[in-house]
């Protein structure tokens, strides 16, 4: 009795083989080749600066961790995001990370730092590019994570920083998250640094990212089933 449901093609294959038992055999073997190959286990890279890393808080409650919580055992989920990290530090770093983890997503998160310190927004630019550039040409996907600076900036310096992040999304036609923060009550959920979110604020974080990563992500991998917080 056969374990293999063989109707049309695959009937037509198996006769071309031949009957007996090297026939069937080989039948078996054949119809196992062509039956769908499963899910590869995909590998997420996120680069980012503190508000990746978890600074402050519990690091089994960052946003990061919660994102490896959620994606199953068919997702890998590589963390190197580095507290201060501005876009120059993360373009230096980014080639041997590519070379040790292979990823299939790149998520992008930085450009905070290079704000605060008032960094030039061109240079920004430039620095993010290449991120995009080197992890695309190691046959990545890149989902940017945008930023927003206080507006105590200064609204033209604000809006060359925000611009930004849009502007990168349409050339690369890469996705983008405009604020990694939206819907962060930022009277309530940042840290004592006026800076940093809290624990609280990291499922709306994740939520936030979800959005964007979701449709990047192997349909056939499993994913853990959401949860409330």
């Amino acid at each position: 009795m056969s374990v293999f449901p063989v109707t049309g093609a695959k009937r037509t294959l198996c006769a071309a083989l031949g009957r007996g038992m090297g026939g069937t055999l080989l039948c078996a073997f054949a119809l196992l080749m062509a039956l769908p190959a499963a899910a590869r286990a995909e590998t997420v890279l996120v680069m980012g600066d503190s508000l990746s890393a978890a600074y402050g808080i519990d690091q089994q409650a960052g946003w990061v961790n919660l994102l490896k919580q959620r994606l199953d055992d068919e997702h890998e989920v590589i963390n190197a995001s580095i507290s201060g990290e501005t876009t120059s530090g993360g373009a230096a770093r980014l080639p041997d990370i590519l070379d040790q983890h292979d990823p299939d997503i790149v998520l992008i998160e930085l450009g905070g730092n290079d704000g605060l310190r008032g960094l030039s927004p061109q240079q920004m630019q430039v620095n993010l590019a290449k991120m995009i550039e080197r992890s695309e040409t190691s046959g990545a996907e890149v989902l940017l994570l945008g930023i927003e600076v206080p507006p105590n900036y200064g609204a033209s310096y604000a809006s060359a920083f925000r611009g930004v992040f849009s502007q990168l999304a349409e050339e690369y036609e890469v996705p983008l998250l405009p604020f990694l923060l939206e819907g962060v009550d930022l009277s309530t959920m940042l840290q004592g640094d006026g800076i940093h979110p809290t624990a609280e604020a990291q499922p709306i974080i994740l939520d936030n990212v979800w959005s964007a990563l979701a449709p990047m992500l192997d349909p056939q991998a499993s994913v853990a089933p959401q949860q409330n917080p």
